[in-house]
């Protein structure tokens, strides 16, 4: 699958449609993309905001490194990936083993900002846990410690995109909270034209915060664990635009595999905010989404598998040779493939939204 290797419009992308039931097929401009769904539907996005989730650094004794985050787990603790010597131009498999670091050891990375090593993730040495912290200034608000990573950091990108990717060139036009460590690229259809005509067709639209991760660490074991558990935040809102949705006899639309994510995980867990470890794929009983919007990936990838809970391996392989012949671009920056899943199985009552008492529940430990 020929990349795309740089940020295009919504309206210059094209959407491979893929029906499960029939197998049926076409495809359709971006900007044709709000016909696709029907005033019954409800379409659901992920806000989360792309961080500056690449930074280059040095170990105490001066060897080269790549931190690239996993995941916030607390006031200024994340998880990250190591990376050696290097940048986005050489390919993650080919990049030189990172230095070895030990817990308590301090990584130099841009301006004030350091990054302390508190341990290591159980998946291996490659993934740490780590405290920011500022230059003689250990009690430093948390605010400039953000204010800190955004200067250091960068976007995070691949070799296939030749040219250095501005923070603008990887956030959708609805993103809010900086969570996703990766663009939750499917949403690159939606620019404004197309809420606005969903908006005006009568599709409503709900959001979901899901933290996004890494595609790709460059590590066979560790690339086959992905995605790794990511945390997730459903409000009650969608939940309840879910359940009108059901009454009214619409579909569930999921903008983005990670979308899909979350309100399955978050069904299966009965909560609005949490970390999900569920991995979707061929077998997995939907709950809740009747269609997935994804980029076009080949099938090597964890995307391509989540597709897997929607159509059968024979008509997804017949789709990614259909989306090579009609020339569709791939990864973070290409095309996109609309899949509606075969029809969902009849579930027991509730298993389709979150409860409120969990919702109820959750909220006031956040509060805590």
């Amino acid at each position: 699958m020929k990349p795309a290797i740089a940020p295009r419009p919504a309206r210059a992308l094209r959407v491979l449609v893929v029906d499960g039931a029939s197998g049926a097929m076409r495809v359709v401009s971006g900007g044709e993309s709000a016909t696709l769904f029907e005033p019954k539907d409800l379409v659901v996005v992920n806000d989360a905001a792309t961080l500056p989730a690449s930074l280059a650094g040095r170990t105490a004794r001066g060897e080269e490194l790549e931190l690239r985050l996993l995941g916030e787990t607390g006031d200024r603790r994340w998880t990250a990936a190591l990376f050696g010597s290097g940048d986005w131009r050489t390919p993650t498999e080919k990049r030189p083993a990172p230095p070895r670091v030990v817990e308590g050891d301090l990584l130099v990375l841009g301006g004030a900002l350091r990054a302390r090593v508190l341990g290591f993730c159980l998946e291996s040495a490659r993934l740490i846990e780590l405290a920011f912290e500022l230059v003689d200034r250990s009690d430093a608000p948390l605010a400039d410690v953000w204010a800190e990573l955004y200067r250091a950091g960068r976007a995070v990108q691949y070799a296939h995109v030749p040219e250095p990717l501005a923070l603008w060139d990887v956030q959708n036009v609805y993103a809010g909270r900086p969570w996703a460590v990766e663009m939750p690229s499917a949403g690159r259809v939606l620019g404004a034209e197309a809420l606005l005509a969903l908006h005006r067709r009568g599709v409503a639209i709900a959001r979901v915060t899901h933290a996004a991760g890494l595609s790709s660490i460059g590590d066979a074991a560790l690339d086959a664990l992905l995605p790794l558990p990511e945390r997730y935040e459903v409000s009650e809102e969608t939940w309840e635009a879910i359940a009108r949705t059901r009454k009214a006899n619409g579909r569930v639309v999921a903008i983005g595999t990670s979308v899909t994510r979350a309100l399955e995980g978050g069904a299966r867990a009965g909560t609005r905010v949490g970390v999900t470890d569920l991995r979707i794929g061929r077998g997995t009983r939907r709950a809740v989404v009747d269609a997935v919007l994804s980029g076009v990936h080949e099938a090597d990838t964890s995307h391509y598998a989540l597709l897997g809970a929607f159509a059968s391996e024979e008509l997804l392989s017949r789709a990614l040779a259909r989306a090579e012949e009609e020339g569709l671009l791939g990864h973070e920056m290409g095309d996109a493939c609309l899949v509606w899943g075969e029809p969902r199985e009849n579930l027991p009552e509730g298993r389709g939204r979150a409860p409120r008492d969990a919702s109820r529940r959750m909220d006031r430990s956040r509060a805590t």
